[in-house]
């Protein structure tokens, strides 16, 4: 991609999140932004959702003392606004700014079963067909 196509936002997460995406990119090239992504692509429909209000408040709640900068594409951060505005009805004005919604965002996904995470992105990139051990097939391997 050109870099007029990304944009580097930085988001707050845990030292545990961190070394869990971190894990899940060595399974896909070891491209922590694309599996962001990924991700991204996955949690935010439902964040719309009403009964995301308080897992959201829960994730925003604990502190995230580790920076990490990913390089998005610009229609994933073209979501970010709209997330943001969300996010504050939900969670309150601190989280309204694009980096707290991308954050909030990741932190969401990144607290879901580690090998239901493993096993999206392994379908999401080997094609691997519901309801198979896709993590295990494509060597994806997510330390507890």
């Amino acid at each position: 991609m050109d870099c007029d196509d990304e944009v580097m936002l930085t988001v707050r997460i845990t030292a545990a999140e961190r070394a869990l995406l971190r894990a899940l990119a060595r399974g896909h090239g070891g491209d922590l932004s694309d599996v962001a992504v990924d991700g991204l692509l996955e949690v935010v429909p439902a964040l719309y959702d009403d009964a995301s209000a308080l897992p959201l408040r829960r994730v925003l709640a604990r502190p995230a003392p580790c920076a990490l900068t990913l390089w998005l594409p610009a229609p994933v951060v073209d979501l970010l606004p709209l997330l943001g505005e969300r996010l504050a009805r939900t969670a309150g004005p601190a989280a309204r700014p694009a980096s707290a919604a991308l954050s909030a965002a990741l932190r969401l996904w990144l607290a879901g079963d580690r090998a239901v995470l493993a096993a999206g992105l392994a379908r999401l990139h080997g094609g691997c067909g519901a309801g198979t051990p896709a993590a295990g097939r494509a060597g994806i391997t997510v330390a507890a």
